[in-house]
């Protein structure tokens, strides 16, 4: 490595490891103080019954690298020589996912306050995610970030739909950040499936060199990986919807920045499973009175089916990297 491409390499280095050290150390101490505030996870009665040792985990632990990606990512933005135009987006994507955990803190705080497992309405947790969404849209499409004309992956062409763009961007950005939200349902699961996604979205920034892109996605796999340390199975802490909500939005946003949104169906074709398999299992029960897997989200239904929780865990994860590989080299 010559001093040139070592000088570039060197600040993405620094920033995974703050990143990575910032959120295990901040963990260290929020567990004992979650703990002591009694603010642990509360189990559905109609959630898997095997999940029962499960409550009084500590949860909100997305906490931890919320503050961590956002100082991060605000300071590495400025100490990057990214050009006016990523800077900014870089700003708003870090932004948009805050502001999306702030939603899951909310949502959180409601579920520990009525000690159960249920907080914001789904209503009013959808319209909160609408309009953060619709400001990030917004923000993106003055930036020239987000355009009418998208490129199909695999098909490699693109097309113009005009203002009907503006509906499926809102619709994929609050439809993914709940996908997201629902892969986290088993220790670690949330975790590594979003860490290969940054994995991915890393590699293909420094191809394209997408030095904003870039930036999200290592800050992210750095304060992913701190969480991990104390989210394997079995794990010391959950993350909550305040970590899920802002890992959705992150990826989102990583996907509006790679300026190829659409490759995040196959990249993240796990959060496609775990959102379809919640979809299907409605519609069926409700058209035929039965029930088409034995539990949804689908890894309770592998769960079911007698699935170690480590197993499924590293299954998505394989799985992720398999359509990851597949998606850089062919889309």
């Amino acid at each position: 490595m010559n001093g040139e491409n070592a000088g570039m390499v060197m600040p993405y280095f620094f920033c995974f490891i703050i990143s990575f050290a910032m959120t295990a150390l901040i963990l260290k101490v929020l567990i004992p103080v979650l703990k002591s505030k009694k603010m642990g996870q509360k189990i559905l009665d109609i959630g898997p019954r095997w999940h029962r040792d499960k409550e009084g985990t500590p949860t909100m632990g997305g906490i931890a690298f919320i503050l961590t990606v956002t100082t991060v990512t605000c300071f590495f933005v400025f100490a990057l020589p990214l050009d006016g135009q990523m800077r900014y987006a870089a700003l708003f994507t870090v932004g948009y996912a805050f502001l999306s955990g702030l939603i899951g803190v909310t949502d959180d705080l409601r579920k520990l306050m009525k000690k159960q497992n249920e907080g914001l309405k789904a209503h009013e947790k959808f319209l909160l995610q609408l309009a953060v969404s619709c400001v990030y849209l917004i923000l993106l499409s003055k930036l020239g970030v987000a355009s009418t004309v998208i490129y199909i992956p695999f098909v490699k062409t693109s097309m113009d739909i005009g203002f009907l763009y503006y509906i499926v961007a809102l619709v994929f950005l609050v439809g993914f950040s709940n996908a997201v939200n629902l892969t986290d349902g088993l220790d670690g699961l949330c975790t590594g499936v979003t860490l290969m996604v940054s994995v991915f979205f890393a590699v293909f920034a420094s191809h394209t060199e997408n030095e904003a892109l870039r930036l999200i996605a290592i800050a992210v796999l750095g304060g992913g990986s701190g969480f991990l340390l104390y989210n394997f199975h079995p794990a010391k802490v959950f993350m909550g919807d305040t970590g899920s909500l802002f890992l959705g939005a992150a990826v989102c946003g990583m996907a509006f920045l790679s300026f190829e949104p659409l490759i995040l169906f196959t990249v993240g074709v796990v959060y496609l499973i775990e959102a379809v398999s919640v979809i299907l299992q409605v519609l069926y029960f409700k058209i035929s009175g039965k029930r088409l897997f034995l539990m949804a989200p689908y890894h309770h239904h592998l769960e079911r089916k007698g699935f170690k929780e480590v197993s499924i865990t590293v299954i998505a994860v394989a799985v992720t990297a398999l359509f990851s590989a597949l998606t850089y080299y062919y889309a």
